[in-house]
């Protein structure tokens, strides 16, 4: 690699010089040229400004030793003009360096000059090719009474060119010294940053990094010192929403603020983080990199953590089942009794009571809430709470149709909020848990109450941060923390919006609104 860089940059260097040469020395002649030009014009707008002049080409007639004459070759003379010739409207000479051709009209066309405009050019003249400047002559009263022509030779315009070369080559020499040893000394310098690889090993390794990353089903995300995502693979756009303009941009910009845009950026420190990236739960581990950068992997535990979450409802929902059982065998033990007492008026009172007190409760459900996935849910989770003896029931407001868009958001969203408010009250007596649901418009509103011991009006953000809970950690080994963080995640995903406040007697509350949530 070390020869290939250096014999590259000198190529490139050599080019760089010689192409640069060249634009320079392209467009001298031209610029010399036009301050060849723009020089004669100047003498000749001096000479043109001295009143003395028209009057004299005005009053006077033409002569080798006349007043015109001898003006012209004071400022000839004073300039280093090739020549200053002075002319009348007739365009007849009446000065030149040449006293022979004064009296004679002039060998190149004076009407420009004559009608009042200044004239740059190179032209052929009586004297051979110069850089010319032509103004107007004007008396006292601005009237045109002639014309002042000068011209500079045009061999000294070339000579100036051709005397600026070896200064140009000599510097461009030097340019090309130097670009050459800085292409050594950078060539160096590669060489001991990619460990003398050959062209065709970095070539190798990068093919099976590619490969590597693109086929394995773990996101890695690759930063910078900076703080801007350098690489990204498939697997990591997937599970966080990115685009594939996402690489070169900052974290904070592609991903926004939040718990994930910490832990990649290694402001949250610690192994398998837990994150929530919209409807995904992620697990991160972050490693730094020698430049000042990091690499950050995340694995997808979404399935894991809701197949750990039907895991924890199924051991609830059999110590309900079993503590039910106990209770149901109470119950025909009761019954029992009172057939071997002969009191058949009295069992058949208890039975109607025990069945109808269920009955009631589904019917009281159903009515208010018309989609049945909800309801069903709410019954289910009424028949637990009773076994764990906590009241649940439905506020008066309760009134939802069956509309919904996205049932299995809102059942999310209502059993999360349920769950933690029957955990809130266990153990408190009296325990209770009113759930609201009622629709506004086109949206829904969602209102938990519980009358545990509530949350502190300084945490009541915080509860939605991921992986923040104040239960032991599950059974099956998983995090707590998710639920309501999801519940949020869902409200903002529609539009909406989830907090947490104080209920009406002490215990929490949690709004949630959902302004799209009905068809």
């Amino acid at each position: 690699m070390f020869s290939q860089v250096l014999l590259t940059q000198l190529g490139i260097a050599t080019g760089v010089t010689v192409l640069a040469t060249g634009l320079f020395l392209a467009p001298l002649s031209a610029q010399l040229d036009d301050q060849a030009m723009r020089r004669a014009l100047a003498i000749a707008q001096s000479a043109a400004a001295d009143p003395a002049l028209a009057t004299a080409v005005r009053t006077t007639p033409a002569a080798a030793d006349g007043p015109v004459q001898r003006a012209a070759e004071r400022v000839r003379k004073a300039t280093g003009a090739e020549y200053v010739v002075v002319l009348d409207r007739r365009g007849i000479r009446r000065s030149h360096p040449s006293p022979g051709r004064i009296g004679r009209h002039v060998s190149t066309d004076p009407a420009e000059a004559l009608a009042g405009h200044d004239v740059m050019e190179i032209d052929d003249g009586t004297l051979g090719r110069s850089a010319r400047g032509k103004v107007p002559l004007r008396d006292d009263h601005g009237t045109i009474v002639g014309a002042v022509s000068v011209g500079i030779a045009y061999d000294s315009v070339r000579d100036r060119l051709l005397s600026a070369i070896p200064g140009l080559l000599a510097y461009a020499g030097a340019a090309l010294a130097a670009g050459a040893l800085a292409a050594y000394l950078i060539s160096r310098r590669i060489q001991r940053q990619t460990r003398d690889l050959a062209f065709s090993d970095i070539s190798g390794l990068l093919a099976e990094r590619e490969a590597m990353l693109h086929s394995i089903r773990e996101g890695v995300v690759a930063l910078d010192a900076a703080g801007r995502i350098r690489l990204v693979n498939d697997e990591a756009q997937r599970l966080l929403g990115l685009t594939a303009g996402a690489a070169g941009r900052p974290l904070d910009e592609v991903l926004g603020a939040g718990r994930t845009t910490d832990v990649l950026a290694g402001r949250i420190t610690g192994t398998d983080l837990l994150t929530v990236r919209g409807p995904r739960v992620l697990v991160a581990n972050r490693m730094p990199t020698e430049d000042g950068g990091a690499v950050a992997t995340l694995r997808d535990r979404t399935e894991l953590e809701r197949l750990g979450r039907e895991l924890d409802s199924t051991r609830g929902l059999i110590e309900a089942l079993r503590a039910q059982d106990h209770e149901h065998a109470n119950r025909l033990h009761t019954l029992l009794g009172l057939l071997e007492l002969g009191l058949h008026e009295e069992a058949a009172e208890f039975i109607a009571e025990v069945t109808g007190g269920h009955r009631a409760t589904a019917e009281q459900i159903t009515e208010r809430v018309r989609d049945p996935l909800l309801a069903a849910l709410l019954v289910g989770k009424a028949t637990v709470a009773a076994e764990r003896g906590v009241t649940l029931h439905l506020a008066g407001a309760t009134e939802l149709p069956d509309r919904l868009v996205d049932p299995g958001g809102l059942v999310t969203v209502v059993g999360n909020l349920v769950d933690n408010a029957l955990d809130a009250v266990a153990g408190t007596a009296p325990a209770r848990v009113e759930v609201e649901l009622r629709a506004e418009g086109q949206g829904v509103v969602v209102q938990v109450r519980d009358s545990g011991p509530g949350i502190p009006a300084a945490r009541r953000e915080e509860v939605f941060t991921d992986g923040w809970s104040t239960k032991q950690p599950p059974a099956h080994g998983g995090r707590r923390g998710l639920g309501l963080a999801l519940v949020r995640r869902l409200a903002e995903r529609q539009g909406g919006s989830a907090r947490a406040g104080e209920a009406p007697d002490g215990g929490a509350e949690f709004r949630v609104e959902l302004p799209e949530a009905l068809r």
